[in-house]
């Protein structure tokens, strides 16, 4: 069992590698993770709000997740904590964390609460991870591999799609993931870069035509999904942007739905309605498209090589994992995190400080345990 880390405002001695792992809130994602990083070889304890409803390989407890002495006692004797929570929880958590010397992962999409941890990484002596997940996360990582290919990038591309494989009704979704990310995602105005210049647009605009594998879907831009590409990229890569995919009419209806019934106003009362409305679904599918064009380090052209695009397109379905169906979208945001939980643990990455997503190599993410089920043989 890994020592006991220093109390809260004290300085830690710097990190070890990772033993024991606190995996916090255990919902379908959650709990999914914890089990992929119990079968890697971690010591986890999963704890939840609610006493778990289920047998877990790995201990298991009840408690308060808001209050700060609480999570100090819980995050104590371990190296890493793995957040699954809702954002608005992360902020306070990551605070705990970075106070303990304990490495901090999260699976947020949300840019406020990005930006709070990114500010606190600076003092830290652990790693600060968040947006570890699919999108942010795995998306941005393979979306700067394609860049790397180019000795010239004019534009990055990222679209993904979380749907239910035999789609009902005008909507054609099922609320599979959480109700609160999907509607900031929907809401909350989105990063760009646009012919070299950052810039902030409203959610669901810059409506395509995307197909992938034969099915037509729409894509309209949607916020967070780019973590801190913009940033990293603005000044090297011409166009930068990221949207979600749907299947076709959807973003007419939910426009109508958030600004003509003006349910924007009330998002916790939006998110009740939708899920009500469209609840989970066991048979879902991950769609992704990304793609990056720009000029080839040989041959001609006028900015130095030929022009060229790569893409990286699949379809990823519902995967048994420890004797059970998974949804695509749980084991392909658990995959993801745990594949970068691993390469710190490793040494591959760095052991403190703030990780970008696309600053993380595809080749060793994909030799990761938990990397590899990104494969399709």
């Amino acid at each position: 069992m890994a020592k006991k880390k220093p109390q809260s405002g004290k300085a830690a001695p710097g990190p070890k590698p990772i033993e024991k792992i606190a995996v916090l809130g255990l919902g379908k994602v959650g709990a999914l993770a914890a089990r992929l990083l119990h079968d890697t070889g971690f010591e986890v304890i999963g704890v939840d709000a609610q006493a778990p409803s289920e047998s877990f390989p790995f201990k298991t407890r009840k408690a308060n997740l808001t209050a700060p002495s609480r999570l100090e006692k819980l995050l104590a004797p371990c190296d890493a904590v793995l957040s699954c929570l809702p954002y608005a929880l992360n902020k306070n958590l990551a605070t705990v964390a970075h106070g303990l010397g304990v490495h901090y992962f999260d699976l947020t999409e949300d840019v406020p609460t990005t930006q709070a941890i990114r500010e606190m990484s600076g003092s830290a002596s652990a790693v600060m991870a968040p947006q570890c997940g699919l999108a942010p996360g795995f998306v941005g990582i393979v979306g700067a591999h394609l860049a790397k290919q180019f000795r010239k990038v004019r534009a990055i591309k990222l679209r993904v799609g979380a749907l239910p494989q035999h789609p009902s009704g005008l909507l054609g979704y099922a609320f599979n993931w959480s109700p609160e990310g999907v509607v900031n995602e929907y809401l909350n105005d989105c990063e760009v870069i646009e012919e070299g210049v950052h810039k902030t647009l409203s959610s669901m605009e810059w409506l395509e035509t995307i197909y992938v594998n034969g099915v037509k879907l729409e894509a309209f831009t949607t916020s967070g999904g780019l973590g801190t590409m913009c940033e990293t990229y603005l000044g090297r890569v011409d166009n930068i942007d990221y949207k979600t995919m749907r299947y076709p009419g959807h973003v007419q209806l939910m426009n109508f739905f958030f600004h003509e019934l003006l349910m924007r106003e009330d998002r916790a009362a939006a998110g009740r309605i939708l899920t009500n409305a469209k609840p989970p679904v066991d048979d879902d599918v991950v769609y992704l498209h990304i793609s990056a064009e720009g000029h080839l380090g040989t041959g001609g052209g006028g900015n130095g090589g030929q022009l060229a695009r790569k893409e990286f397109v699949r379809a990823y379905y519902p995967k048994e994992i420890s004797g059970e169906s998974r949804r695509a979208i749980a084991w392909t945001t658990s995959a993801s995190v745990c594949a970068v939980i691993e390469m710190v643990s490793t040494g591959v990455l760095p052991q403190r400080g703030f990780i970008k997503q696309e600053e993380i190599p595809f080749p060793a993410f994909q030799k990761t345990r938990n990397g590899q089920f990104f494969k399709i043989s």
